[in-house]
């Protein structure tokens, strides 16, 4: 093992163990403190009188966030929220509240809930006590109509394909009624159309939207999923923003200026967003809220639509980050979870690759994703191996050509120039380049951003959230028997120990080859069982082409021969030193 193979191990070593540390959050939106007045479409006096209503939602919520808790009681009935109607379809059912004239609840059936001593059901979102998912407010004129603190009468609408839900009633005088059905413009199973229509609405009125204050956990480790808890949004003239609840202090209030496509609130596997389909969001706030036991489960958070002619749509997402189902939606809704922090840019695109390609192999096969991640490893192993092989030939050249390099310095220190000519010199008359130790260190480097990709994928993608392969329950979680580690920790030594053959040992390659291995395989018990088993599979697929060059550098120390001229010719002297 040489300087250059040190080198590779301790790169990789800092992706494996360094990772986690250089991004323990995604990037903080660039917006102020302070409030802009004058930057929504609206008359001057409604968008203040609209500010108002953000921090009127913003008091009121923040009462109410202080301790999340189920809507549905012990004998399943709904609690303290009116008359409720269901609406069902294949993929979720949605609970309304005629109190509020908004849903209080969605149910998922694809996916379960693992909370720990939680009733077996799905994966629910639902905010605080008794509390809606959204709540609405208006302003008209010099007016503030709380509509989520009325009390509409609900009653079901039927249409072509679907049904949907229609709130109508009366609030402070104003005649409003609230519509949610299927989109016309998307065929997504988790998004509603929301139409808001008030009578007789006098011009520049807005719609304040207050955002969820929480996600209830439905992962098995909570404390894990209140950390992912963030608010998100895309701005027309920029790239999506993610702003976490740890990152708000209490009573700290950001905002966010429109034109806005979407904002949205998630947690670690799932969002509920608003989407404008004609960019209407003008503003957004954000508020933090104080903390528990040195986590951020509340943030509180509102948006603001205008009005025309008295009406006001957008979608309402409420589901899971499936990426099929995030890249349909398209305004790059897919990064709602943006990866990596400050290396956002670098890594994302590897990401999507990743995933792209999983997806693709997991409907191309049908094979569980098990199989579609030892597959993927050992095809990334394929594809590289041509670029593997040259690298260590190279190795094995340099390390050979090592004492005529160190004799061609010592020669010449006191002349660089002519020190320099020679060893051009040197590497051509063994079909090398100055740039041949750097070029032979790219190909062992270019898995590693698909390591940074992988990091986060099995982190953060929900299509393996729960997917058991073989013995592991989980491929999202840590291996509960340590067995995926392991092999790749072993795997790892006979990588290096092969490697060591037919190389003259040093204190620093034995260091690094029975030390590495022990200390990243105690560094990845805990990480993701899929990413052990790529890592295991990449070792063990490398293992035919690390003994086979292993030949190769012991057929080397016999014959002084590897692609090039022979060593012992220019050792002896002959034309190639006397031109040194």
């Amino acid at each position: 093992m040489d300087r250059r193979i040190f080198l590779v191990v301790v790169l990789t070593a800092i992706v494996i163990v360094v990772t986690p540390l250089l991004f323990p959050s995604v990037k903080n939106p660039p917006v102020g403190d302070s409030v802009v007045v004058g930057a929504v479409h609206a008359t001057a006096q409604g968008g203040n009188q609209a500010d108002e209503v953000l921090g009127k939602a913003v008091a009121t919520t923040k009462e109410n966030s202080q301790k999340t808790a189920p809507l549905i009681d012990g004998e399943g009935n709904q609690r303290g929220v009116g008359d409720t109607l269901t609406i069902k379809s294949a993929h979720m059912s949605v609970l309304y509240s005629s109190r509020y004239g908004a849903p209080l609840q969605v149910a998922l059936a694809d996916y379960a809930s693992r909370t720990p001593g939680s009733p077996a059901g799905p994966v629910r979102l639902e905010s605080v006590v008794d509390q809606p998912l959204v709540k609405y407010d208006l302003v008209l004129e010099d007016t503030v109509v709380e509509v989520s603190r009325g009390n509409l009468s609900g009653k079901l609408v039927s249409r072509v394909d679907a049904s949907g839900v229609k709130f109508e009633g009366i609030a402070q005088g104003h005649a409003i009624s609230i519509e949610y059905g299927n989109p016309k413009r998307n065929d997504n199973r988790y998004l509603i159309h929301v139409v808001l229509e008030v009578q007789n609405a006098p011009e520049g009125g807005q719609l304040v939207v207050d955002l969820p204050t929480t996600l209830e956990s439905a992962e098995s480790d909570t404390t894990d999923d209140i950390r992912h808890l963030a608010f998100g949004y895309k701005a027309v003239a920029g790239s999506v923003e993610s702003l976490p609840f740890a990152k708000l202090d209490s009573g700290e209030t950001k905002r966010a200026i429109g034109p806005l496509e979407w904002v949205a609130v998630r947690n670690k596997y799932f969002l509920v967003a608003i989407l404008a389909p004609d960019s209407s969001i003008t503003s957004a706030r954000f508020t933090g809220v104080g903390r528990v036991a040195k986590l951020a489960p509340d943030a509180v958070g509102a948006i603001m639509l205008p009005l025309h002619n008295g009406r006001v749509s957008f979608d309402l997402y409420t589901g899971p980050q499936e990426f099929d189902q995030l890249r349909a939606l398209g305004h790059d809704m897919d990064h709602v979870n943006p990866y990596a922090g400050w290396l956002h840019g670098v890594v994302q695109p590897f990401a999507t690759i990743v995933t792209r390609v999983l997806l693709w192999m997991k409907r191309t096969s049908g094979l569980s994703y098990g199989w579609v991640i030892i597959i993927f490893g050992v095809s990334v192993r394929l594809l590289l191996w041509p670029l593997n092989q040259s690298a260590m030939r190279t190795s094995i050249r340099m390390q050979r050509l090592q004492p005529e390099l160190t004799e061609v310095q010592r020669r010449y220190k006191n002349d660089p120039e002519r020190q320099r000519e020679a060893l051009v010199k040197l590497y051509q008359a063994h079909g090398m380049t100055p740039f041949s130790p750097m070029m032979g260190c790219l190909p062992m480097l270019l898995p590693m951003p698909i390591l940074f990709a992988l990091y986060f994928v099995f982190l953060n993608t929900i299509e393996f959230r729960g997917v058991s392969f073989l013995w592991m329950h989980d491929i999202s979680a840590a291996d509960p028997y340590y067995i995926t580690p392991l092999i790749m920790g072993l795997s790892m030594f006979a990588l290096s120990w092969i490697g060591m053959r037919g190389t003259p040992p040093t204190a620093q390659t034995r260091m690094m080859s029975y030390m590495m291995p022990v200390v990243l395989t105690f560094m990845f018990f805990r990480f993701a069982a899929g990413l052990n088993l790529y890592y295991a599979v990449q070792n063990l697929a490398a293992l035919p082409q690390q003994w086979l060059l292993a030949r190769e550098r012991a057929g080397l120390g016999k014959s002084g021969r590897i692609g090039g001229p022979p060593m012992d010719g220019i050792r002896k002297g002959g034309q190639e030193r006397d031109t040194l």
